[in-house]
């Protein structure tokens, strides 16, 4: 048994926030439906692995589902929707409320077919405001809560790679539907989960704000250094790169002796966190010239003896082969038709003790599961071909 088990999730979502957000009530047991378009969505196409055209994305964001294909723009499609709906315990849809509207996937349309079902929304910028309703991706999240003006160099704002504040906005809205479920359980009414990239984005940088407003002090990008500790940095090997985070007196401690500097300790000029941030270019450049003589392994092992934080800058070839990310049970190897080789597929990092995740599924091709997703609604053989022969349903051949 898993936690999820007997819970029914619907996942008309796109990308990464909507997607991520099932994916991780698939893991834990949940029925999770894809529900996209005859020939698949757009969303299925960036970086492209495999021979059907799916991207690297989409195998991560999609495991433990089933795809059912359904034009809905059609009235087959739509009556077959309305009935998927009733099977439902949760919706998932992140895009704006005109979109929701339009789809028939607004909560009053979805209550008056399933009067205790759960939908979880994303948007970019939330409904309210000046931007409410508004299209919008994960850098723009990134920028309007301040992290890409702080990133990089004054002269270049730099955004993160990874889409932190898409996964971020899918923790939340994952978050919400368990709360939903649990609010359900005790009065037997569902309710709507919304939840927005510039929220997430805002909320994960929040500390910024706070500090800033409390200090007056206007913050400048530092690169990789750090305005709270020192030295904290990537710093060059002799075969590679690693970084190392000293933070709070004991460590910095720790890290003078280590590097054979046991007068910074009692120096007055890095008496703190915040100290040791204000002066962590000079701190950086003895940290330099330690790491320089030293391969990465060399130095990871020395730091790890003195129980100071630091680890290898990995290329993204090496993460999920790493024996340490590999002894936690979270990476699966998985062969999806058409591609290569099998991609390393990540599981939700958590680890429950009584109840651990099953194996997972494969993303789906479009439609894979469309006839047994239909029969299990109840229609018989001939009217899924009619449907079919309609134009209402794509069924993987």
């Amino acid at each position: 048994m898993q936690p999820l088990d007997g819970i029914r999730v619907l996942d008309f979502g796109r990308y990464i926030a909507g997607p991520y957000c099932a994916a991780l009530l698939g893991d834990y047991g949940a029925d999770v439906i894809r529900v996209e378009r005859i020939g698949g969505n757009e969303d299925r196409a960036p970086v492209p692995v495999a021979d059907d055209g799916s991207g690297a994305g989409f195998l991560q964001m999609n495991r433990n589902k089933r795809s059912l294909a359904v034009s809905l723009g059609s009235a087959g499609g739509r009556a077959i929707v309305r009935r998927l709906v009733a099977s439902a315990d949760v919706v998932v849809a992140n895009m704006p409320a005109a979109g929701l509207r339009r789809a028939g996937l607004d909560l009053e349309t979805l209550r008056a077919i399933k009067p205790d079902i759960i939908l979880a929304t994303a948007t970019a910028f939330g409904e309210a405001g000046p931007l409410g309703g508004r299209v919008g991706f994960d850098g723009v999240g990134q920028a309007m809560a301040g992290a890409v003006r702080l990133s990089g160099t004054p002269d270049q704002p730099i955004r993160a790679q990874v889409n932190y504040v898409d996964f971020g906005t899918a923790l939340h809205c994952a978050f919400g539907v368990m709360l939903a479920l649990r609010e359900r359980d005790r009065t037997g009414r569902g309710q709507e989960v919304a939840g927005s990239l510039l929220g997430t984005a805002a909320a994960f940088a929040n500390g910024l704000a706070i500090d800033h407003a409390l200090t007056g002090i206007e913050r400048t990008p530092m690169g990789n250094r750090s305005y709270g500790s020192g030295p904290t940095d990537v710093f060059r090997t002799r075969d590679g790169w690693i970084m190392v985070q000293v933070v709070s007196n004991t460590i910095f401690a720790r890290w003078a002796t280590l590097v054979e500097r046991p007068d910074l300790i009692d120096d007055p000029r890095y008496a703190d966190d915040m100290a040791r941030g204000d002066d962590g270019e000079a701190l950086s450049a003895i940290m330099a010239a330690w790491c320089a003589t030293r391969t990465t392994d060399a130095a990871i092992e020395t730091l790890g003896a003195a129980a100071i934080p630091a680890g290898p800058v990995l290329h993204p070839s090496e993460v999920m082969a790493h024996p340490q990310l590999r002894a936690t049970g979270f990476v699966e190897d998985i062969r999806y038709p058409g591609t290569r080789a099998t991609a390393p597929v990540m599981r939700a990092p958590i680890q429950l003790s009584d109840t651990p995740a099953e194996p997972m599924t494969r993303a789906p091709q479009a439609g894979e599961h469309s006839a047994a997703i239909l029969a299990e609604l109840g229609y018989a053989d001939d009217e899924i071909a009619a449907f079919v022969a309609a134009g209402a349903v794509g069924i993987r051949a």
